[in-house]
């Protein structure tokens, strides 16, 4: 497909010429933010009609029932429409609705359109002159976006356990609103949960709990205008303690004391992600370590950041993840994809942020081996994209008739950082930060697109210049597959050491438990997953054995562990193979070992067939939609 690279003032909501549409500039304290109109803005995984009508601000007023496994009352949504519009379209996955009204109560006609397994269906509401309707609806015991727990599946072991993960299309599953990232709604909730639970979301709190009577209310408000999918709820026996100034932990009261002392250094990251893009916008900063189902390593839902346990190994050398949820905070909840097919200008930008971040708090040795490490990522996910013309390695990614989920690999997150190392490098680090963060600055609480983001560095960083232009190569990165040959290459240094004693034990060489012992998560990751992969059973023992890597508790480090031994059939690694897959939710890990397993008929497909019915209540409905085909031989 050719696309025409615009100026970005020609981007933003052509439809005002006409007078049918909201003006085009972000006015975060109205909630109003603008739609694009371009082509490549339109996004089709929703159903929503924005230019004719659309969603600018939701009121939630919600009980969480655990007994029966549903939310249900009502939310409010308030319109802004071109004069003629007769109805707006919102997404729909599975909601109850048991009737929708104007503000004054007049009945509203509405009728739910055929369902897509991907999308959901449309909800067209006959709005006539309202601009303000309320929606009363309970969500589905099945809806995709939210997780029940068990007492028995969390940590205390006393209370049940709700959250929800909205991203990419989730949130349609409990929330009536347009579910597109390239709408922009503020947003406010109160929360009605049985005491003692808690409720926290991905808001500012409005007001202090209230008890009434065996229940507790929860207010929050989001005056910002966010894409919808950052809309989060968690519902618990949570504790909370303080981090530093305007930042925290929530967390189950059994994973308080190690979760902060994990997170000790986020006043830090925050300070230091300041220095390079801005003041930060959400006013708090906030963590809640959820329990081990939590599909993600994490969510950067504004001000609450929602991050899996397995994260935490006692020694901080999984922070990485916090600085990457942190740096959301500017690339992707500030500057939001417009469509899921430039799902890149949130993942890429905030890994290369990620790094920088990393490397102004632990040094730029680490921030070079995770760039390398990064690399190998990106590496592997080419060649699982089918090569260097596979369609799916371009950045800029054709979702059409897809799950958009299917465009969230390491090309979005490791191409897109590895095109930004180009740009940094090409003009110096100087530039390119003032660059960066004028770039958060002109769309701040915007939707963006690839062609905005192209046409806002020619016209603010290249300036003209042919020569740097065609150095750049940048339409080869963003519209074209494969890597193009001006990527930056990995520092030769970062893992020289670790990259010969991987090599001498994959020859025959004796492990050097010495060197081991002394390496970093980092540098233990890229040992194991540089050996080969197939090893035979003593060279696997020797390995398991003087590196006690049956022992381990960091949980990349067994997955790594895990995936190697898998992949030859190693029988002693099953115990450890069964307690890790019925205790760990994350999809990181739990797929492709799933996956692995399967594909081998003649022993792990066994092994997955006994284990995955114990282990599927412990997964997220995410998780389970995959590992589903893949029990089924569909993927």
């Amino acid at each position: 497909m050719k696309h025409m690279i615009v100026a970005a003032s020609a981007l933003l909501l052509a439809a005002c010429q006409s007078g049918s549409a909201p003006a085009p500039q972000a006015d975060s304290a109205a909630g109003i933010a603008p739609i694009l109109a371009t082509p490549d803005a339109v996004d089709v995984h929703s159903y929503a009609r924005p230019l004719e009508a659309r969603v600018t601000h939701i009121a939630l007023d919600l009980g969480v029932d655990f007994t029966a496994k549903r939310i249900a009352g009502t939310a409010t949504l308030d319109i802004q429409a071109k004069p003629d519009a007769k109805s707006i379209i919102l997404d729909d996955k599975g909601l109850e609705i048991s009737k929708i009204a104007a503000a004054d109560g007049t009945p509203l006609s509405y009728q739910v359109g055929a369902v897509d397994a991907n999308l959901g269906a449309p909800l067209e509401i006959a709005i006539g002159t309202a601009r303000k309707i309320i929606i009363t609806y309970k969500s589905a015991p099945d809806s995709e976006a939210l997780q029940w727990l068990t007492p028995a599946q969390t940590v205390g072991k006393k209370q049940p356990f709700l959250f929800s993960q909205g991203q990419s299309i989730n949130n349609r599953s409990w929330v009536p609103t347009q579910d597109s990232p390239g709408i922009r709604q503020s947003w406010e909730a109160r929360i009605r949960v049985a005491r003692p639970l808690t409720a926290v979301m991905s808001a500012p709190k409005a007001a202090e709990p209230i008890t009434d009577g065996d229940a507790r209310i929860f207010s929050y408000k989001m005056d910002n205008p966010v894409a919808p999918y950052l809309i989060a709820i968690a519902v618990g026996d949570l504790a909370f303690r303080e981090l530093g100034p305007r930042t925290g932990v929530w967390t189950e009261p059994g994973m308080l004391d190690k979760a902060a002392a994990e997170l000790s250094d986020t006043e830090n990251m925050v300070a230091a992600a300041e220095r390079l893009y801005g003041p930060y916008a959400w006013g708090r900063y906030d963590l809640l370590v959820l329990p081990p189902s939590f599909p993600f390593g994490g969510m950067e839902n504004p001000t609450l950041t929602f991050l899996t346990p397995t994260f935490i190994a006692g020694d901080k050398s999984n922070n990485s993840l916090i600085a990457h949820e942190l740096a959301h905070s500017w690339s992707g909840n500030l500057a939001t994809n417009a469509t899921w097919s430039d799902f890149w200008l949130n993942e890429g930008m905030t890994t290369y942020a990620e790094r920088r971040i990393v490397e102004a708090v632990y040094g730029p040795k680490v921030a070079a081996q995770q760039v390398a490490l990064g690399i190998d990522a990106q590496d592997k996910a080419v060649a699982d994209a089918g090569g260097l013309t596979g369609g799916d390695t371009r950045l800029h990614i054709d979702l059409k008739g897809r799950n958009p989920d299917d465009g969230l690999t390491d090309i979005a997150y490791e191409k897109g950082a590895a095109f930004l190392r180009v740009i940094e490098t090409s003009v110096g680090r100087e530039k390119f930060d003032a660059w960066l963060r004028g770039w958060f600055d002109r769309h701040r609480f915007q939707p963006v697109t690839s062609a905005l983001f192209l046409a806002d560095l020619r016209a603010n960083l290249i300036k003209g210049d042919a020569a740097l232009e065609a150095k750049l190569m940048l339409d080869q990165w963003v519209y074209q597959p494969g890597i193009p040959a001006n990527a930056v290459k990995a520092d030769a240094q970062a893992f020289v050491a670790v990259d010969t004693a991987s090599t001498a034990f994959a020859t025959g060489g004796a492990p050097d438990v010495t060197a081991w012992n002394a390496y970093t998560t980092d540098e233990r990751l890229r040992f194991l997953n540089r050996l080969p992969r197939k090893l035979d059973k003593s060279r696997l023992d020797t390995l398991a054995s003087a590196f006690a890597l049956g022992s381990t508790t960091n949980n990349e480090v067994i997955f790594a562990w895990l995936d190697l031994a898998t992949r030859n059939r190693y029988d002693p690694a099953v115990p450890a193979l069964t307690a890790f897959l019925s205790s760990v939710g994350r999809g990181k890990f739990v797929r492709p070992l799933y996956k692995t397993l399967y594909a081998d008929a003649a022993w792990g497909r066994q092994i997955a067939q006994r284990l995955y019915p114990q282990a599927r209540p412990l997964y997220h409905p995410l998780v389970t939609r995959e590992v589903d085909k893949t029990m089924a031989g569909k993927s």
